[in-house]
Formats: structure tokens, C-alpha cells, sequence
């Protein structure tokens, strides 16, 4: 998106300040962040202290290796072999760190490390993957030491929005941004849709077309579109236990309104240009009697609709959509692979694991992972690639990203219950229904929400 060098210490060491924000600010009543502030010149030679280590502070864990210490990396199996070449590589040119660390990666899925973490911190790798949906609960849990400094200028200046915001709780950036590649946006096929900028556009020329727009809407990961996208919120909060302790809800504002008369207009449209996505939807674009003109989907049927649709093939971020005159972009959840530091009661460990975290979130071990797995980057050099731009789902979900906020925790009947309301909608149940009657629907919705476990 915007050409932003990835800033690393050799090169910041005589001309940046580096502030330390040690351990996590868990929200506990073990203590709040102290902040240490010295040169990156005087951190990467150990000189630094970072701050406040009376936060759920992490055993120094390390092992020794020979005079070495290690440090633990956990990463996903698949790509543990690259992680580890490439870790390795990078700390032979480091010469200020590699005569004290070693670093060994060890496999473990993102569900799993967040699993260990929660149980034993002190136990967990010193630098580890987790999914966006457990941010809260591993900061509750005092499992993650902020970045400072250069890192996090890194963080904020070297990625897309929606990653930013996926790493970020009340306001304080908690971890690394790692992938940008789980979401929704628009296929479509460019002989239907000439012009994908706005949802009732799109359904009109399908309808030409004898086509459809094929979304989800009895779904409460695609019905969020709409409501995200008119403002509205939906989420929860939770303990390091995973119970909830509260939800934040407001879909029966104005807000919420405007997008459910939006997803009524749209289920009116059946049979004109919309239909609701069954499963396998990308077959829908097989050239022999296939009827998608359109479909909201997500990079896991980019080869499928790509195959099919051949130099017809389109891809894009979602569509606009207008309500009592007023246009809003829809939005939808994101989805992103983060890494998270231990906090450490060694200040010169500290630093060594937020350098490991940051290279293994920088824009060359992003690209390694998208030329090696398809892992999507977040960092932006990365996506603005020729490589990442060739793959037109890529770069339609990074710009889609830029909408949508990281999904975070939902318990099994918010499922339930949106499932339930979006097939209300398509049913036609409130299409001919005024704003009181859609507005008690939505505080009933809303009631419901908030009561889920």
C-alpha cells in the first residue's frame, strides 16, 4: 500500500530512541507499566532495562548451550523448517547477540500455544503464534510483553490497518502482526459485472445478466457486514478461562437499523440478481449452466473461481451499499496470525526475544512464508510486491482488511441466534415490515446476544 522500509537495529542503532514496554499490562492487580527509555545502540549491546517486571513476570526459562542461552520459538508445523533456517541465518549476522542466544523453533499451532500459554505461562515459548481471537484473553493472562521503541514503530508503520487493529486492545499494541489472508470479499465474473463498486449495482447487473449475487446472510460471520459497516458493534469479553464476562451490543440503535433494511432489500431481490450462498458456491462459476455472476467468499475458493472464470476472472474488496440515502462500505471480520513475546525478568532476554518477534514478523520472513505456504503478508512492502499483487484474492483482502476489525471470542449460540435472524431475513419474514416492527426484531436480537455464554 504505502513504500515503508522495515527499520532494523543495526540500522536504527546511532540514530533512534528505544522505549522498552516490558511486560504486558494484564489489567491484574500485579501492577502497571514502568517505562525505561535508552538509545537502540545501548539496547542492542544489553545496556537496556526494560520496564516493570513486576507484571505476571515469565521465569527466565532459557536453557544453556554451551554459554549460550536459547530461546524457544513456537510456530506452526508447516512452517517450522523455514522458520528455523531463516531465524538461524538472521542471528549469524547478528554480532551483538548471536555470541549469547541461541534459538531453536518447535512446532505448535496457533489454538494450541494460546492452550499452553493460558495454562503456564512461565512454561510457554518465549516467543510464540497465536490467532487474533485470543488477544484478550493472553494479556488477561499476563502472557504478553508489549512492544516499544523501534518495534513498535514497526508494528504501526510497516502494516496494514486492520493487523494494527487486530494487535491492538485498549488502545496499546500487544504483539506482532504476522498474516493478513483470513477474510471475505467479491468474486465476480467481469462478462456479468462491469462495475462492482456498490451492492445494488452488483445485484442489478446479475439480474441482467440472468445471473446471481450469491452472500451469506444466515451466518453471523457474513451478516456482520452490514452491521459493522453501518457502525454498529457485536463482541465479547471474556476471562483467561474463556467464560464470558461481558458483550458489547448495539444492534437495535439507528446503527443496526440501517444495516438490517439493507439485508431486507437485499433478500427482496431473490430470484432478481441475489441469492443466498449455498455450500460450494465456486462451482457456481463453472462456465457450463453455472448462475453466479458474483459471490462473497474468501481465498479459499481463489483457485477454484479463478480456473473457471479464466480471463473473465475478477476480484475485488466488497461493495458499497446505500440506505434512506446514505452509502456505507460493508465490512466483516478479520482474521490474522499474530506473535506474541513472554515477559522476562531478564532485560537483556527481553530484548533479544522482541528482535526475534520482530524479524520473524518483517517483511522478508512474510514474503518467505507467502513464496514458500501462500500465507498472506500484512506488512505492507510485502503486499504492494509484484509476487502478493499477482494474486488478485490477496490483494482484494488487503484492501478489504482495511474495513474490517480482527474477530475476537464468540460463544456457540451467537452462532446460533444470527444464524436463526439471517434466515428470518431470507425468508421474507420483514419485507414489508416498518422500522418499529425491524427495530423490535433487532432488540430482541440484541437481548438475546448479550445473555449468550
Amino acid at each position: 500500500m504505502m513504500k515503508t522500509a522495515k527499520k532494523t537495529l543495526p540500522i536504527m542503532l546511532a540514530l533512534s530512541l528505544l522505549t522498552f514496554a516490558g511486560c504486558g499490562n494484564s489489567g491484574s492487580t500485579s501492577g502497571g507499566d514502568t517505562t525505561t527509555t535508552t538509545t537502540a545502540a545501548a539496547a542492542a549491546k544489553n545496556d537496556a532495562a526494560p520496564a516493570d517486571t513486576t507484571a505476571a513476570p515469565a521465569a527466565d526459562d532459557s536453557t544453556a548451550s554451551g554459554d549460550k542461552q536459547t530461546i524457544t520459538v513456537w510456530a506452526p508445523e508447516e512452517v517450522v523448517e523455514l522458520t528455523q533456517t531463516k531465524l538461524s541465518d538472521w542471528l549469524a549476522g547478528q554480532a551483538d547477540w548471536n555470541g549469547k542466544y541461541s534459538i531453536t523453533v518447535s512446532a505448535m499451532g496457533e489454538g494450541e500455544a494460546t492452550t499452553q500459554m493460558l495454562t503456564d505461562v512461565e512454561a510457554g515459548a518465549d516467543v510464540f503464534g497465536f490467532a487474533q481471537d485470543q488477544l484478550a484473553r493472553l494479556v488477561a493472562a499476563g502472557a504478553l510483553s508489549k512492544p516499544g521503541g523501534v518495534f513498535l514503530d514497526n508494528v504501526k508503520n510497516n502494516n496494514d490497518a486492520g493487523s494494527v487493529g487486530a494487535v491492538t486492545l485498549n488502545g496499546d499494541v500487544y504483539a506482532y502482526p504476522e498474516t493478513s489472508d483470513n477474510g471475505y470479499f467479491l468474486y465476480y465474473d467481469k462478462s456479468v459485472v462491469t462495475d462492482p463498486s456498490t451492492l445494488e449495482g452488483i445485484i442489478e447487473q446479475c439480474g441482467a445478466a440472468g445471473k446471481n449475487f450469491y452472500m451469506d446472510i444466515q451466518s453471523g460471520w457474513y451478516d456482520v457486514a452490514f452491521f459493522f459497516g453501518t457502525g454498529a458493534q457485536c463482541y465479547y469479553d471474556y476471562d483467561t478461562d474463556g467464560n464470558v464476562t461481558g458483550c458489547t451490543c448495539d444492534y437495535s440503535s439507528e446503527k443496526g437499523l440501517a444495516a438490517m433494511k439493507a439485508m431486507v432489500e437485499m433478500a427482496k431481490s431473490k430470484g432478481k440478481g441475489y441469492e443466498q450462498s449455498p455450500d460450494g458456491a465456486a462451482s457456481l462459476f463453472n462456465p457450463e449452466g453455472g448462475t453466479a455472476g458474483a459471490l462473497v467468499s474468501g481465498t479459499w475458493d481463489y483457485a477454484t473461481v479463478k480456473d473457471f472464470l479464466g480471463d473473465n476472472f475478477g476480484a475485488a474488496k466488497m461493495p458499497t451499499f446505500t440506505v434512506d440515502g446514505q452509502s456505507y462500505q460493508m465490512s466483516g471480520f478479520g482474521g490474522f496470525k499474530l506473535v506474541g513475546v513472554k515477559p522476562q525478568t531478564d532485560s537483556d532476554k527481553l530484548t533479544f526475544c522482541h528482535l526475534v518477534a520482530d524479524y520473524i514478523t518483517s517483511e522478508e520472513m512474510q514474503m518467505a512464508r507467502f513464496e514458500e505456504k501462500g500465507w498472506g503478508p500484512s506488512n505492507l512492502n510485502a503486499q504492494k510486491s509484484d509476487a502478493v499483487q499477482s494474486n488478485e484474492a490477496l490483494a482484494a483482502l488487503a484492501e478489504q482488511l482495511a474495513f474490517c476489525p480482527g474477530q475476537g471470542q464468540y460463544p456457540g449460540a451467537y452462532w446460533d441466534l444470527t444464524t436463526a435472524f439471517g434466515t428470518d431475513i431470507n425468508s421474507g419474514k420483514y419485507a414489508d415490515a416498518d422500522d418499529a416492527t425491524l427495530t423490535a426484531a433487532l432488540t430482541e436480537l440484541e437481548n438475546s446476544i448479550k445473555a449468550a455464554k
